[in-house]
């Protein structure tokens, strides 16, 4: 950023994304006025396809000169914080979902079902899972 220009006169803008707000935080820390773009909210010119990082680059570099980007609220860390964990909770109770369903069609496949009284996914169903005896070793 040094070899660009001072820091104070510096404008900088970046597409929100997977990478969180580090970069944010860090220019915001070197005295550099930073702002993060919804990705969907910036203009698209009609027919225009092709994207690299290059003409991504300079094209938010026209927008933001002229005035026509959309910032986006940048959580504090504490914030960011929380929102991985409830990502990371939804993400768990997902994939915990998908296992469940993926075992209960590979036992409708096989023609078992839980004893009478027993409902799926509580303890002594898991108990009743866990005394299946396979016929072929696959």
């Amino acid at each position: 950023m040094k070899k660009i220009g001072n820091n104070a006169d510096l404008e900088v803008c970046y597409e929100a994304g997977p990478t969180g707000y580090g970069i944010y935080r860090q220019l915001k820390e070197m005295g550099i006025s930073c702002m993060v773009i919804a990705p969907s909210l910036i203009p698209k010119r009609q027919g225009d396809r092709v994207k690299t990082d290059r003409r991504d680059a300079l094209r938010l570099a026209q927008l933001l000169r002229s005035g026509e980007l959309t910032t986006v609220w940048v959580p504090g860390e504490d914030d960011e914080a929380l929102r991985d964990l409830v990502r990371a909770r939804q993400d768990a109770k997902k994939d915990l979902l998908r296992a469940r369903h993926r075992l209960s069609k590979f036992l409708l496949r096989n023609g078992l079902c839980a004893p009478s009284g027993v409902r799926n996914w509580c303890t002594k169903h898991q108990h009743w899972l866990n005394t299946l005896k396979w016929e072929h070793r696959a």
